[in-house]
């Protein structure tokens, strides 16, 4: 990715972003890297913050870290015109969803049911305006997909519910990490229902979407890599037919449209190319097929964005991590990228509407 240099300089926004963070499902590790990562005074500088969660597992984090509390602590349904103008850092409390008498570490109805409060509330924010308690950016802490069906959730996970509560049309999941981007074209489905659910426009899109994206980060012609589905990406047709039928059309209909984008190419090699320069950005068939290599090299850096939103959102690349909430040795580097990605893009939002 571009970096800021005196050619290359950060935008100068007419006021500091404010960034909305959820806080996830509260029995993971959410909390802990919420209050490590803005307990950084370099990543406090990057705006204002409203944190949606509750306050009572805040405190809790600080006291696992011995971090003094430096938040607001205000009602999440306070008056909301000058939350995020006045104070540096707000917590929105949901206390209604108090987890002090709930399942910690395990997913369980009231996680769900409160990671889904927060999020509700942390996009409608982000499509209001800021002196009506809106937010720039949304940074989304892990949430437990087990969590959200116990609590009736009809969506496998962020993505999707962002699509539905936006209008969006068509959404990727981009994976930004200082050695790869990845963009995948299918997202959270069985394995075995991918060459179902491919077609050229599933190809395309993210091909189209990652284009777009990437020309923000300062990358003027971006050159994009398309992995096969098959072993070998088919060889020919001799392991599958999905590269032929469906992966070389796409790719065609991106060159139509002046995208450099190359493929299909065999999955176990292509990121391979793509770290050593060769290309910006590899656009996977399925999940695993674009985040193993991306968590192998980068699992503490990565970040993931929602491309195709009318709102700008990042989350980091990790889970809830269960298995080590409570032990304040969770990392809250991930989030610090998430948090700084979000706000690099909410700084050129701003000033682009102050030109306007």
């Amino acid at each position: 990715m571009v970096q800021n240099t005196p050619d290359n300089p950060a935008p100068q926004p007419v006021r500091k972003p404010v960034i909305g963070i959820t806080l996830g499902d509260p029995a993971g590790i959410g909390p802990e890297i919420i209050v490590k990562a803005l307990a950084d005074p370099a990543i406090r500088k990057l705006g204002r913050f409203v944190i949606y969660g509750l306050n009572e597992l805040l405190h809790y984090a600080a006291d696992l870290a011995e971090i003094e509390p430096f938040w607001w602590r205000l009602q999440h349904d306070s008056e909301r015109a000058t939350y995020s103008l006045v104070h540096d850092i707000v917590c929105l409390d949901f206390d209604e969803h108090s987890m002090l008498a709930s399942p910690y570490r395990k997913a369980s109805r009231q996680g769900g049911q409160a990671s889904l409060a927060f999020l509700e509330e942390a996009v409608n924010a982000a499509q209001r305006p800021i002196e009506q308690g809106g937010i720039d950016a949304l940074v989304t802490a892990p949430i437990c997909k087990e969590s959200w069906t116990l609590a009736g959730a009809r969506f496998p996970g962020h993505t999707e519910f962002l699509q539905h509560r936006t209008k969006s049309k068509r959404v990727a999941m981009m994976f930004h990490s200082p050695q790869l981007n990845v963009v995948l074209a299918t997202i959270h489905i069985p394995l075995m229902d991918v060459r179902n659910v491919l077609t050229i426009g599933k190809v395309f899109d993210p091909i189209d979407l990652a284009n777009e994206s990437l020309k923000k980060f300062g990358i003027k012609n971006p050159k994009i890599a398309v992995c096969g589905l098959n072993p070998h990406a088919s060889e020919n047709g001799q392991f599958g037919d999905e590269e032929a039928r469906i992966i070389e059309p796409a790719i065609e209909h991106a060159r139509k449209f002046g995208i450099d984008a190359h493929g299909p190419f065999p999955g176990d090699t292509i990121f391979i190319q793509a770290v050593k320069g060769k290309y910006d950005l590899v656009v996977a068939m399925y999940h695993d097929q674009g985040l193993i290599p991306l968590k192998l090299l980068a699992f503490d850096e990565a970040v993931n964005m929602t491309l195709g939103l009318p709102i700008i959102r990042t989350s980091p690349d990790h889970g809830t991590a269960f298995d080590i909430a409570g032990k304040n040795i969770a990392s809250p580097d991930s989030i610090k990228s998430a948090i700084n990605l979000a706000a690099k893009y909410a700084a050129t939002r701003i000033a682009e509407q102050a030109k306007a």
